[in-house]
């Protein structure tokens, strides 16, 4: 009940404050350059930072295994943890990110809440199956 409103309130504070980037054209690219930031940022703390290491090979996996065996085989590539600028550096880059999230929500009159309900409730039913 709490994370209800606390999405509603977020995007309801979104829609409040925004006030330059009203138009659907400058919410896209606002948000398509928070998705650059994300990445931008997850990249840095390979590149300059260091404290997480990308050691990417081809994902093997046994072929005649159950969903369960392929899931736990597979890797996410990663070494290390994130240091605490790094995470911070991150978690701000996924807020502005969930801002324009919100501003397109808003502008498009969408509800973000229902959308996670609306995604979580698909991908329960799909299960194993929602393999994109």
């Amino acid at each position: 009940m709490v994370k209800d409103i606390l999405s509603d309130e977020f995007q309801y504070t979104v829609l409040e404050l925004l006030v330059r980037n009203k138009s659907i054209l400058d919410s896209l690219t606002k948000y398509q350059d928070s998705n650059a930031r994300v990445n931008r940022a997850i990249v840095k703390a390979v590149t300059q930072c260091g404290c997480i290491k990308i050691n990417a090979d081809k994902q093997i996996f046994p072929e005649d295994g159950n969903f369960d065996e392929i899931r736990d085989s597979m890797s996410t590539h990663l070494e290390g943890a994130l240091c605490d600028n790094c995470r911070d550096t991150i978690e701000k880059e996924m807020g502005r990110n969930l801002f324009y999230l919100a501003s397109l929500c808003n502008i498009l009159d969408l509800n973000m809440y229902d959308i996670l309900i609306k995604e979580l409730d698909r991908i329960k039913m799909l299960g194993k199956y929602n393999l994109r």
